[in-house]
């Protein structure tokens, strides 16, 4: 039927979580938005299978979406957490800056 791409056994992919350089046909791909199939102007990170192996692979939801939407440069790790806790659980989130 289809044949493979002649170079994809060939390429080298370094592990996001080790650090390891792998076989781009040993590896891998992990797609941070979820969707793995829509690949059009997308870059994939790739993990050695041992270390995939040891991943989650429960639903994040828009995890990365709302990390991104809350981080801001020079935020303590306080008002971080309190920015985290407030988007995920309006009801549990605290204020540490009230007296």
């Amino acid at each position: 039927m289809w044949r493979a791409r002649s170079n994809q056994g060939r390429t080298t992919v370094s592990c996001t979580a080790c650090g390891e350089s792998v076989p781009r046909s040993e590896a891998r791909e992990y797609d941070k938005e979820g969707n793995r199939w829509e690949r059009h102007d997308k870059e994939f990170e790739h993990f050695c299978k041992d270390c995939f192996r040891e991943l989650c692979h429960q639903p994040r939801g828009d995890l990365e979406a709302t990390l991104t939407e809350i981080e801001a440069a020079g935020l303590s790790q306080a008002e971080f957490l309190d920015r985290y806790l407030a988007a995920v659980d309006p009801e549990r989130s605290t204020d540490h800056h009230e007296s």
